[in-house]
């Protein structure tokens, strides 16, 4: 085996143009997708910097700076002004998703829109099911996701992504899609979907944090890695198209597992914890943001992700 000095791996680090050449993990904007909060009132949102909740009128208008710089597939999450115990405001057909579905869908033809599924952001309490007794009822909160999906596909979404975690919401969401017509809508399931610290910023953005307990009880404990494998398993048989992984950095283990025994195409959530980190590393002067984004993403990338959703999809078209 020839070894030192015959070999010499630097040869293709002494310059940009030549570490591209022989660079393995590539970055592509049409792998990313932009999450987007819409509200009945614009918001700033503190903990997410240079995030906000947009208005109908708002997410219009950044939708159009989006495509404009190339970015080609979006995610809604919807924060209504009223909430109750049924997450109403989740399917009803005035709903704030669905009023920007129908403002988005006419005006940018060619952009993949895709909607968050989940009840937290709609209900009272702010956990992601209806409660019977003071805990989430699984089976009584399918029709509520399942009646959601459907209204966003009527209301213009190229593809929906359930986020509960319930047990068979997948195989109610594909049962009634195809029942009204819609089975060439795909289905990107939040398949292992952690019970995580890193999930802070976006409760602040989305006002989801729920009001007693937490979510460990559908969540997924941290660290359970053969159970998520279980539960990607399970969705792909009740007809997921694509999985997802959330959160996606210190959760890289999962997705590389995840790629190993699945051929669907891969998600990544690049959580707004992980977002959140280096942006205040970085107003504070102690890393480079760009540079730590980038490693990031590429991380993720590497790990086996085909799809990463990322609040740096904004700037990746300066930046790649």
């Amino acid at each position: 085996m020839s070894s030192f000095p015959d070999v010499r791996l630097r040869r293709f680090r002494r310059t940009g143009a030549l570490r591209g050449l022989v660079r393995e993990t590539r970055l592509d904007l049409e792998a990313f997708v932009m999450p987007l909060f819409v509200a009945p009132d614009s918001l700033r949102n503190e903990a997410l910097p240079g995030m906000s909740r947009h208005s109908v009128d708002g997410v219009v208008r950044e939708v159009e700076e989006l495509v404009r710089s190339g970015v080609q597939a979006v995610m809604l999450f919807g924060v209504p002004e009223e909430k109750d115990e049924q997450a109403t405001g989740a399917w009803e057909d005035d709903g704030i998703v669905q009023l920007a579905l129908r403002a988005l869908r006419p005006r940018f033809p060619e952009l993949v829109l895709m909607t968050d599924v989940c009840l937290c952001e709609y209900t009272s309490h702010g956990h992601c099911g209806v409660l019977v007794d003071g805990e989430v009822h699984n089976d009584q909160s399918l029709e509520l996701l399942a009646r959601t999906a459907v209204s966003h596909v009527e209301a213009g979404a190229d593809a929906v992504a359930p986020s509960d975690m319930m047990d068979g919401r997948v195989h109610a969401i594909r049962e009634a899609l195809d029942e009204q017509s819609f089975e060439s809508t795909p289905i990107l399931a939040y398949s292992a979907k952690y019970a995580s610290a890193f999930y802070g910023p976006f409760r602040e953005a989305a006002d989801s944090t729920p009001s007693f307990g937490d979510r460990r009880g559908y969540q997924m404990d941290p660290a359970n890695v053969r159970e998520a494998l279980r539960e990607c398993e399970l969705d792909v048989e009740e007809g997921a198209d694509a999985i997802m992984i959330k959160p996606a950095l210190p959760y890289l283990d999962v997705i590389r597992a995840a790629r190993e025994s699945f051929d669907v195409p891969i998600a990544a959530y690049n959580v707004s914890g992980e977002y959140a980190m280096i942006k205040a590393a970085a107003a504070a002067g102690w890393m480079d943001e760009r540079q730590a984004a980038l490693e990031s993403l590429v991380a993720i990338k590497r790990a086996g992700a085909d799809l990463i959703v990322s609040y740096w999809t904004k700037d990746l078209p300066q930046w790649l």
